[in-house]
């Protein structure tokens, strides 16, 4: 079975946020370490090559692969910046029917800007995504 690729690792988050090329995402990126480590209570720490990450969970598949993915997180993509993690905790619905513009993926969720959304709403989708995770630790 082939290893997975995002771990935690000791790459330095500002040193990742300033080859950030766009300065307004660059900012919200920021606005989104300070959001998400109030309602995660975790530091952020890079996991892979470009997800700013925060927590740790251990999940193990039905197929018996199993490993480590950070509680929640997000990594600032040319598109739109990915927020994984909080588009399919229990009772998220009404949450991201209140959030503002945005889409969503396979459990990840996608906005261009974060003045696009409501931070105490989204804040609150990352307080629910990381209550309804089992086997959390540190990383």
């Amino acid at each position: 079975m082939p290893e997975n690729q995002t771990k935690p690792n000791q790459v330095s988050v500002t040193g990742f946020l300033a080859k950030v090329k766009d300065p307004a995402q660059r900012a919200d990126a920021k606005a989104l370490i300070d959001l998400m480590q109030r309602a995660t209570g975790e530091p952020a720490k890079m996991w892979g090559p470009s997800i700013i990450g925060f927590g740790t969970y251990h999940y193990v598949y039905d197929t018996g692969r199993e490993g480590d993915m950070p509680l929640a997180g997000f990594s600032p993509r040319k598109g739109a910046t990915v927020l994984y993690r909080l588009a399919g905790a229990p009772g998220s619905a009404p949450l991201l029917a209140k959030l503002g513009k945005h889409t969503t993926g396979k459990g990840c969720l996608y906005i261009k800007k974060l003045a696009d959304v409501d931070p105490k709403v989204l804040e609150q989708l990352v307080k629910k995504s990381v209550a309804a995770t089992p086997n959390k630790g540190k990383a």
